[in-house]
This record gives C-alpha cells, structure tokens and sequence, in this order.
C-alpha cells in the first residue's frame, strides 16, 4: 500500500498551495501514532479498501516500516515547526525532502531502505577493522 506516501505527499502540495501548515499534522499525528503506539489511522482506514484479503499482501519489515516513518516524522515535524515559526525556507526544504521521498518510494525507491542499508553496512565494516 503506498496510501501513507499518497497522503505525505498530498499534504505537503496543499500546505504550499494554500500557506495552510495544518495539513502537515495529518500525516504527522498519522506518523506518531504510528511509532507510539502501532496505530497509523490513515493505514487503518485504507485497510478497508483493500481489493484482496490482508494476508495476500507483501508486509513490509517492520523495523524498516519504522525507521522510515521516524525520518518522515522528523521531516514533516520540521516543516511544520517552520512554517509556524516563519522560517519558510526551512520549511519548504523540510517538506521538499520528505514530499521527494514518498514520491519516489511511489516509484518503487526507498530512499530509507537506502539509508537504513547504507547505515547497517557502515556499522559492519567498522567492527570488521
């Protein structure tokens, strides 16, 4: 389901088409929930529209469903804090990022696997040496 990338991505064009910067809080508290306490809203709401059963679907590994969301979480907390605070460049180039990756994880591209892989590697060479 890329239905989480949609929704981040959606948002983020609103907020720059409307200076409305309360349409960030729907993917963000989506975000948190999702890290706290398990819970996205947004996933739980597109669960119901599935065309197959649950089980039929690929899930994503857990951990890296979460390190992804924490950078989204991070990125679209940022924007938001900017945009509140005035500090619109900082907020365009927040959002930027975080709107770049979903769409290109849309695409088929993590950008966080990436990360997350490149990371784990660092970490494997380092106690190699």
């Amino acid at each position: 389901m890329k239905i989480n990338q949609w929704v981040i991505v959606i948002s983020v064009l609103v907020t720059w088409l409307t200076g409305a910067a309360w349409f960030l809080l729907i993917p963000l508290i989506a975000g948190l929930s999702g890290i706290l306490f398990g819970y996205n809203p947004i996933m739980q709401l597109a669960k119901r529209f599935l065309k197959k059963p649950k089980e039929s679907y690929i899930p994503e590994e857990w951990g890296q469903q979460q390190f992804n969301q924490k950078i989204a979480v991070f990125c679209l907390g940022a924007g938001w804090l900017s945009f509140l605070l005035n500090w619109n460049t900082a907020g365009y180039i927040f959002t930027a990022m975080v709107a770049i990756a979903a769409f290109i994880a849309i695409l088929g591209f993590c950008i966080g696997c990436f990360i997350l892989f490149q990371w784990k590697q660092f970490q494997y060479r380092r106690t190699q040496s």
